[in-house]
């Protein structure tokens, strides 16, 4: 067969996402700490841009019409827009004080809130060790191999080199290694610089005067039956009381495995919320987390140059096109803003139990719900809740949190499974310790207590995810 070229008119369709639309995607994706970053970055790379503090916004969750709010961005029923002239934008309503979209009612100011003042600053692990190091009698021999030694822990405090190939990479004795890493080992935090979990066990418990008690044989020799509550073979093994291994279990659930554990080298991760929500009166307010969010508008100066007839052309071109970027910005800034907002306080108004009974009133939620409650896609609703966080009367949350599956229980009640591992760990929390109960006794309490039919492997599951050992680990005592 032979081969041809041939000419075919084709008709598509396809979607051209504009610079502009790009930008919005972007913005309706930063949590509030990356929106005023770039708020200050484009601030400063365009001179018609200026910066001002917002005043607060708030929504009650009662006003609200179910009617979509115009404005609210929707990138999946957004068409590709061109760049927009400066006239087409309002501006006396985005400059006036009331011209939210949404109603508002004002209330008293709360000061600022400074989530990162809640936080301190953790000491290095290294510099933390090299100053008690350079405080103790140490020979400069004796100071370059603890050096060494304190370089090379890793993250849990661990030494990582054997002795051996310390003093063959210093050139010193093996001995002198010893004595100076039985020295450290010592410093504070005791038990840092162990090259075992058992070492690390027993130098602590040899700091707390007990080198040869059952503590220390248990650490040293039983660690397994230990790990599995195989108390009684110790006892038999030792010719102790049960009560006498307890005692020393008790002694050794004291100590620290992971020395380094409040020594990190990570700087702290700093989470603001972008959504509050509080109580006024008898109504739930939601509102956006803008304390110190600076805002942009355009600057008077330069929209004054634009009808200097003394101007040149070409730059009063300039000065449109910086324009025109401005009010796109300033725009998807705002449609940004109101859409977090509506989403908020739609899964706010689904969750409203949550806000009165804390998570035991959490409801099953999926994406599809407050899409269509709001009107907008699904990919729009799970794009402003990724990586948002909501302040609420019990704690911050992220807005994703708020979204689960479900159970519906014998009386037609529908329950989160967020509100089932809750249940689940007020069950191990209320149970007998020297009698635990099991995965399928757990089941049958919920079931019986909760109306709630669960099996037995989801809640193994749901046990791991809490981080909450079995029950033939969780034994603690006999009677």
């Amino acid at each position: 067969m032979a081969l041809e070229l041939r000419q075919n008119l084709k008709l598509t369709q396809q979607l051209v996402l504009t610079p502009q639309l790009q930008q919005a995607i972007k913005l309706l994706q930063l949590n509030r700490l990356e929106l005023e970053q770039v708020i200050r970055q484009e601030a400063e790379i365009n001179p018609v841009l200026e910066q001002e503090l917002t005043d607060h916004q708030t929504i009650s969750l009662e006003e609200l019409t179910e009617k979509p709010v115009e404005g609210t961005l929707d990138l999946a029923a957004e068409s590709p827009l061109g760049p927009q002239a400066v006239s087409d934008f309002d501006w006396e309503r985005y400059f006036q004080d009331s011209g939210s979209a949404y109603p508002s009612f004002s209330f008293e100011a709360k000061e600022p809130i400074e989530y990162e003042k809640r936080l301190s600053k953790s000491e290095n692990l290294t510099s933390h060790l090299l100053w008690q190091l350079y405080l103790s009698e140490f020979d400069e021999t004796a100071r370059r191999i603890g050096e060494y030694i304190i370089g090379n822990l890793n993250e849990r405090g661990y030494l990582s080199l054997s002795v051996e190939e310390i003093a063959r990479d210093l050139g010193v004795s093996e001995e002198a290694v010893e004595q100076v890493l039985r020295k450290i080992q010592f410093f504070d935090p005791v038990g840092v610089a162990a090259r075992s979990l058992e070492e690390c066990l027993l130098v602590q418990l040899e700091h707390l005067g007990l080198k040869d008690s059952l503590a220390a044989k248990i650490v040293a020799h039983h660690l397994r039956d230990l790990e599995r509550g195989q108390l009684e073979n110790i006892a038999k093994k030792y010719g102790v009381s049960l009560e006498e291994v307890e005692a020393a279990v008790e002694i050794i659930r004291g100590l620290d495995p992971i020395p380094a554990r409040n020594y990190s080298d990570e700087e702290p991760q700093y989470i603001e919320p972008d959504v509050l929500v509080f109580k006024e009166g008898s109504d739930w307010v939601v509102r956006l987390n803008d304390d110190g969010l600076p805002r942009l508008r355009i600057s008077p100066y330069y929209r004054k140059l634009l009808s200097d007839p003394n101007i040149p052309q070409q730059a009063k071109q300039y000065i449109q096109k910086k324009l025109r970027s401005a009010v796109w910005l300033i725009r998807s800034i705002e449609q940004r803003n109101r859409t977090l907002l509506r989403v908020s306080e739609s899964i706010m108004r689904f969750q409203r139990d949550f806000l009165e009974k804390g998570i035991s009133g959490l409801k099953p939620l999926i994406l599809r719900d407050v899409a269509q409650d709001v009107d907008l896609h699904e990919s729009t609703v799970s794009r402003v809740t990724t990586g948002k966080y909501i302040d609420t009367p019990h704690g911050i949350f992220e807005l994703k949190f708020f979204f689960s599956s479900g159970y519906t229980s014998s009386t037609g009640d529908q329950i989160s499974t967020e509100t089932v591992k809750q249940y689940i760990k007020e069950i191990i929390a209320s149970e007998d310790p020297t009698r635990p109960y099991s995965d399928q006794k757990i089941a049958d309490i919920l079931q019986k207590k909760y109306n709630i039919k669960v099996a037995r492997r989801t809640v193994a599951k749901y046990r791991d995810l809490l981080g909450i050992l079995p029950a033939s680990r969780r034994k603690r005592k006999t009677k």
